[in-house]
């Protein structure tokens, strides 16, 4: 059994003219949502074995948020490919992976969320109706996989576990 989680970056501020994309920070809300997450993830037994994060600084904001409400750092891995990567690179990138049953992947959309999209089959229905809709900022899949090697991912491969947010979670709580 493998464990997938993807985590798409905390909201962001807005690329300036003349600044690079990579270089976009965290606005407050996001360094306020992506610890939310952390928790949660910490609360649920949602920690990864390795996590991939790309290497735009909102990326590696939301992971240092997110990691620190891990007992237990994780191995992470600061892996180029995540950065404007489509679908069939994302899940050859995956493929690759070896050494860990739990996988956590921090990148952006719109690559993200056509990877969850592709490869989710099953699970709760209002759930995966959520996700059809969109992956937002802060935004963390888990979808199971029923195989013992990574390099068995394919298409409609996963059960969706969980969908949540910062905004579903504070919901739940209301």
């Amino acid at each position: 059994m493998r464990r997938l989680m993807l985590l798409r970056h905390a909201k962001t501020e807005r690329a300036e003219p003349g600044d690079r994309d990579r270089d976009r920070k965290l606005t407050k809300r996001g360094r306020s949502d992506a610890p939310v997450i952390g928790a949660y993830m910490a609360h649920h037994g949602l920690v990864p074995e390795l996590a991939l994060v790309s290497p735009a600084r909102r990326t590696q904001e939301t992971w240092t948020l997110v990691a620190a409400a891990f007992a237990k750092q994780p191995r992470a891995v600061n892996e180029d490919r995540i950065y404007n990567a489509g679908t069939e690179a994302l899940i050859e990138l995956i493929g690759e992976t070896r050494g860990a049953s739990s996988l956590l992947v921090v990148g952006h959309n719109p690559g993200l969320h056509d990877v969850a999209m592709q490869l989710v089959a099953s699970g709760d229905v209002e759930m995966r109706e959520r996700l059809a809709e969109k992956l937002p900022t802060s935004g963390l899949v888990v979808i199971e996989l029923a195989f013992d090697s990574w390099s068995r991912l394919h298409r409609h491969a996963g059960r969706l576990d969980r969908f949540v947010t910062p905004r579903l979670l504070a919901a739940a709580t209301d």
